[in-house]
């Protein structure tokens, strides 16, 4: 959205009420986005030449950082020789001292307005600040919505990364090498009682040793292999 001629009157109109209201005639000057003059009015004609060039300057630099020039006046003054670079660079159009704001229309910054010339301190803020009060009176009103049900919400974590694990079914317990296995299953525990187990290890021991001894004595070895050497 671009700052129209008709928002930049409405905004330096409030200004100047603002300003008459205060009994401090002021220079006014509203710029769009690229630092572009738009409008201008110095209140205090034939006096007061050179808050006109402070105004524009003031507005100029609210655009040009996105932000008032008394916060620009605030960090900007830390940094040596920065004003004195600034003010070369733009020709002339960059000040430390409040007075500017930037324009925004829907959170975007079309403009700024400078004031310059206030005869008290923080005047020339104030009748800014009274110019942007202009805005919200022209800002649409946001149309009622209706209630909406209730509806159950799940809980959830206020740190997502910290949200409860799902609970997994538990590995079964190592088998106990002293107790033998069944027949039926691999990795379960036969349920023998413990007066049994005695006699059952003996029997499935030696039945053990079978199996796991494949080179017994009942297999005959061939000494002829298939093509094989000798």
């Amino acid at each position: 959205m671009n700052l129209s001629i008709d928002i930049a009157r409405r905004i330096l109109e409030a200004s100047k009420q603002r300003a008459k209201e205060l009994r401090s005639p002021v220079s006014i000057a509203i710029v769009d986005s690229g630092g572009h003059l738009v409008l201008f009015e110095r209140m205090m004609s034939p006096y007061g030449w050179a808050t006109g060039n402070i105004s524009i300057a003031k507005a100029s630099t609210a655009v040009m950082f996105n932000q008032s020039t008394d916060a620009v006046a605030q960090w900007g003054a830390g940094i040596p020789g920065f004003a004195s670079s600034m003010s070369e660079m733009t020709h002339g159009k960059f000040i430390m001292a409040a007075g500017g704001w930037p324009i925004r229309i829907g959170g975007a910054t079309v403009g700024g307005i400078g004031v310059s010339g206030g005869n008290a301190p923080g005047r020339d803020d104030e009748i800014a600040r009274a110019g942007l009060g202009a805005l919200e009176v022209m800002a649409p009103a946001i149309p009622a919505q209706p209630p909406q049900p209730a509806q159950p919400q799940q809980q959830q974590h206020s740190r997502p990364y910290m949200q409860p694990t799902p609970s997994y079914p538990s590995m079964p317990a190592p088998n106990n090498p002293s107790i033998p296995l069944s027949n039926s299953g691999v990795g379960q525990q036969q349920n023998v009682p413990v007066d049994q187990q005695v006699g059952t290890q003996h029997l499935v021991s030696d039945q053990t040793q079978e199996e796991e001894n494949p080179y017994n004595d009942k297999m005959q070895f061939n000494d002829s292999r298939s093509g094989g050497q000798q």
